[in-house]
């Protein structure tokens, strides 16, 4: 029974450290989600890290290479409804979502596979659609890496937003 008793303590004390240390992420969980019409919505999860006096991109994010867009787990991209996402056909579903980086061009990744740790990427197989993003300079720079909707004419526009660079992409239900 003492035996009992203390393992059972022991697994008390573990998962309590567990959730204290989650809280405490240096790239807390974030959301963002839109309306696109008629009660059809897109959300998605993220980890938000902070550029804390780092070179992002062409630094800490390379370019050319696949990024988890955040930090963590892969960041995910759930629609209650089929999309269009910068022309291309997303059918209701969830996804997750990878860029690819460049001074001057990026490109967003649609990916059916879901529940990853975000990196390395090894998921080619699995990807939906390659769409290009817009690529635009910041007023100000933005210290936390950000993800948002904003809403547009017939749906939202996804904007990707950290330290000086935007990257955004149209989206419309279908």
């Amino acid at each position: 029974m003492q035996k009992r008793l203390a393992l059972f303590t022991c697994a008390i004390f573990a998962l309590t450290l567990l959730a204290s240390a989650q809280g405490n992420r240096p790239s807390p969980a974030a959301s963002a989600s839109c309306d696109v019409g008629g009660g059809k919505t897109i959300k998605t999860d993220y980890s938000s890290p902070r550029v804390k006096g780092r070179k992002i991109y062409g630094g800490l994010v390379p370019y050319g290479e696949v990024w988890r867009t955040g930090a963590n787990e892969a960041t995910t991209f759930v629609t209650s409804a089929d999309v269009v996402v910068g022309g291309k056909a997303i059918p209701a579903g969830s996804y997750t979502l990878f860029t690819v980086p460049n001074a001057d061009k990026w490109t967003l990744i649609i990916n059916k596979k879901t529940g990853e740790w975000g990196i390395p990427y090894k998921y080619e197989g699995d990807e939906l659609a390659r769409v290009d993003l817009k690529v635009s300079k910041l007023p100000s720079a933005v210290e936390n890496f950000t993800i948002s909707y904003e809403k547009s004419g017939s749906g939202c526009t996804l904007h990707i937003d950290w330290d000086n660079t935007r990257a955004s992409v149209d989206i419309a239900a279908k």
